[in-house]
C-alpha cells in the first residue's frame, strides 16, 4: 500500500512511518521542511514538500498541526495553529479533488473538539463544545474540511486524540524532569479528567482504521480508562519512585500560561466507544501498565 502521511516527522508520525514499513508499505511524508524530515526519519521513507510530488496514493494520514501545548496562544499563534490545520487540510482535499483519490483519509483532529464538560463522559456521538472555546471551535473547523473529502468517494475518518504517552516526546516528556526532581505535583484542583493513550495504541488505533472497510466518520484516539489528574500524577510518581508534593495552583498556572492554561486545567472524560465496538484490542488499557511499558523499557 502507498501511504502518504502529513506530519509524519512528528512524535506520532515518526513511530507511524516505522510501523507502515515494517508491515511493508511504502511510506511518502508531505513536509514544509525536508532536511528535518530526513534526519528524523529511515531512508526508507520518501520526503516532499510538494503534494504535485506524492504520486499514486492508496491511504492518506494527516497529522500536520502545530503543537499547541508550548508556549501562550498570542493572535499570531492561533493563526499559525488554523493555517497547520484548517488550511493544512484545505489543500490536501483540493488535491483530492483535482484527481488523486485515495481509497482512505485518517485526518487528526483532538479531544479539545468537545469542550470543558466536567464529570460528562464523552463518546463519539457527543456535542461539541461552546463555539466561544478556541479548542473546540479550532477542531470543528479542521474536522469539517476534512470530511469534505467523503464527497469524493474517500472514506474519512476524523481521530479526536486525548494525550499521547510516550518516552521521546509530547506531554509526558514534559513532565518527567520535574517529577524525577521530587518536584512534581497536582495542578490546580487534580479532579480535572486526563483522557490519555499510549503511542503504541494510538498508532495501532491509525492502522486499524486505514484495514478497515467499515471505519468512517470520528473516532475517539483515547484509551478505555480516563483518570482524573489526581490520579495520574500519583500513577507518575508511583512508577518514577518518587514524591509528588508541590502543588501548582490553577491562578499561577492561568498566570503563567494564559488561555493555554485550559489545556491542563480543564479535562474531559473521553471514552472511544466505536473503536471499542468495533473491536480495536487496545496494548495499553489502563495508565499503570501504559506507564510502566514507557519508563521501564529500558531496563525490561
Amino acid at each position: 500500500m502507498n501511504v502518504l502521511v502529513g506530519g509524519g516527522s512528528g512524535f506520532i508520525g515518526t513511530a507511524l512511518c516505522h510501523a507502515l514499513l515494517a508491515r511493508g508499505d511504502a511510506v511518502t511524508v508531505l513536509t514544509r521542511d525536508v532536511a528535518h524530515a530526513r534526519a528524523r526519519l529511515p531512508v526508507a521513507v520518501r520526503c516532499i514538500d510538494d503534494l504535485a510530488q506524492a504520486g499514486p496514493t492508496d491511504a492518506v494520514v494527516n497529522l500536520a498541526g502545530e503543537n499547541l501545548g508550548v508556549g501562550r496562544w498570542t493572535a499570531a499563534r492561533k493563526r499559525r495553529f488554523v493555517e497547520s490545520r484548517v488550511q493544512a487540510t484545505r489543500r490536501l482535499v483540493d488535491w483530492m479533488q483535482a484527481g488523486e483519490r485515495p481509497k482512505v483519509l485518517v485526518s487528526g483532529s483532538a479531544i479539545g473538539w468537545y469542550g470543558a464538560r466536567g464529570d460528562d463522559e464523552l463518546g463519539e456521538n457527543a456535542a461539541p463544545g461552546e463555539p466561544k472555546d478556541f479548542g473546540a471551535r479550532l477542531c470543528r473547523a479542521w474536522e469539517a474540511e476534512a470530511l469534505q473529502a467523503e464527497a469524493l468517494g474517500v472514506r474519512t475518518c476524523v481521530l479526536r486524540t486525548g494525550i499521547v504517552l510516550g518516552r521521546d516526546g509530547g506531554s509526558l516528556q514534559q513532565m518527567l524532569l520535574p517529577f524525577r526532581l521530587g518536584l512534581g505535583g497536582v495542578m490546580g484542583r487534580g479532579e480535572q479528567w486526563m483522557s490519555w493513550i499510549h503511542r503504541d495504541d494510538l498508532v495501532g488505533l491509525i492502522l486499524w482504521l486505514i484495514d478497515t472497510p467499515q471505519a468512517q466518520g470520528a473516532y475517539n484516539g483515547t484509551a478505555p480508562t480516563p483518570v482524573r489528574h489526581r490520579e495520574f500524577v500519583r500513577t507518575l510518581a508511583r512508577t518514577l519512585r518518587r514524591p509528588a508534593v508541590v502543588p501548582l495552583p490553577a491562578p499561577a498556572l492561568r498566570l503563567l500560561l494564559g488561555e493555554m492554561a485550559g489545556l491542563v486545567l480543564d479535562g474531559q472524560r473521553v471514552v472511544p466507544r466505536r473503536a471499542l465496538r468495533g473491536g480495536y484490542p487496545f496494548r495499553y488499557p489502563d495508565l499503570s501498565s501504559a506507564l510502566a511499558a514507557i519508563l521501564c523499557k529500558k531496563t525490561a
